[in-house]
């Protein structure tokens, strides 16, 4: 479980990190890029630190993943929009449940 949940930290991570870069060249959001950004990275940090300090790495992965869902969450419930709110909120969902269940059995 813990592999599956490093690969899709890296996954989220750029996504993210795309997401964050198609926010700013559409509406120019300096706040999209650097969010984007330096949550795409941690993600990926988190990937990272799963091989070497598990603990570590599950935490950072759920408390990005939790401010990602707090977020947009709200966000895709005032909008009803998928893009960038509802495909964010699922992402952020299954980040929170794969750690939940990787802390679970490891």
């Amino acid at each position: 479980m813990l592999d599956l949940t490093k690969i899709y930290y890296f996954i989220f991570g750029v996504l993210t990190i795309a997401g964050g870069a198609m926010g700013y060249v559409k509406a120019k959001s300096v706040a999209s890029i650097a969010a984007g950004g330096i949550s795409g990275l941690l993600l990926i940090a988190a990937g990272v630190l799963i091989s070497t300090k598990t603990q570590a790495g599950l935490i950072l992965g759920l408390l990005i993943s939790i401010a990602l869902a707090g977020r947009f969450i709200p966000a895709f419930l005032k909008t009803s929009s998928f893009m960038p709110a509802g495909l964010m909120s699922i992402l952020s969902v299954i980040g929170i449940i794969l750690t939940i269940i990787a802390f679970i059995k490891r």
